[in-house]
């Protein structure tokens, strides 16, 4: 038992040290500052692979610095992404919705806001080539808005994202693998938009995989939303542990690693 405690005290450290080590990077789009933060893997070359990180509809919170530090502690770099700009983070879930709805209306502002937070992750050392990224809910979106936007990565993945696209969008292929981790019993994602959502995939002759989890509903990697699932968003532990695993297999894949 002893030796039990004293290896979750070592994990526990070696997780807060992997933190610490998250710098923040301020950033512009024109005279809008943004503010994300960046980590780099142990060992540092300019050869490894990035992953550029997504954040929800609240923007930078605790559950992305923490997969930003657990992909550096696998040898990728990582950046997150402030894609609202500082003095428009939302204040609550109503201004949330409202400024993440805006971006998925504007999605070539996404697009951008994206790209210029790639930037920062090749300046903070990945490759520029060998890159990809991954987003949670709101980020999720925007995750599929890289593909979309034909940016310069090599995959995205998207956990628990909004999958609805405008039927007015052009059709066109998509190059870059696409992974979408899905809870089975997500509300806020109805059968027609999830039917839609795969004949794009058909249509753009994407290489995507879409993985359902049982029992799980929006949100379900993010310890602080709970676990009561009539809620429609909560945690579910099986779901985020086999999302991660299933992350680490598509980027050993994409990234070559």
């Amino acid at each position: 038992m002893k030796n039990l405690k004293y290896l979750i005290l070592v994990l526990l450290a070696y997780s807060n040290a992997s933190l610490a080590q998250l710098k923040a990077i301020s950033y512009k789009d024109g005279n809008q500052v943004l503010n994300g933060f960046e980590i780099s893997p142990p060992e540092k070359s300019t050869q490894k692979p990035g992953i550029l990180i997504l954040p929800a509809w609240m923007g930078v919170d605790k559950a992305s610095k923490d997969i930003a530090a657990s992909l550096a502690d696998l040898g990728y770099y990582a950046f997150i992404a402030d894609i609202y700009g500082e003095g428009n983070y939302p204040k609550d879930n109503a201004e949330a919705a409202q400024k993440s709805s805006y971006y998925k209306t504007n999605y070539k502002e996404y697009q951008k806001r994206i790209s210029l937070a790639l930037d920062q992750l090749i300046r903070a050392g990945a490759s520029p080539d060998n890159i990809v990224v991954i987003g949670y809910c709101f980020g999720g979106s925007g995750a599929l808005e890289a593909a979309r936007g034909h940016l310069n990565v090599k995959g995205v993945v998207s956990f628990h994202g909004g999958l609805a696209r405008d039927p007015g969008r052009t059709i066109e292929p998509i190059a870059a693998k696409v992974l979408v981790c899905h809870g089975a019993d997500d509300p806020y994602e109805s059968k027609e938009e999830i039917a839609a959502f795969q004949q794009e995939m058909r249509d753009t002759k994407a290489d995507w995989q879409m993985i359902y989890y049982a029992n799980a509903v929006h949100g379900f990697t993010n310890p602080e939303y709970g676990n009561d699932n009539s809620k429609g968003a909560a945690y579910n532990e099986k779901a985020a542990k086999r999302s991660f695993e299933h992350l680490k297999l598509f980027l050993n894949e994409v990234l070559g690693k």
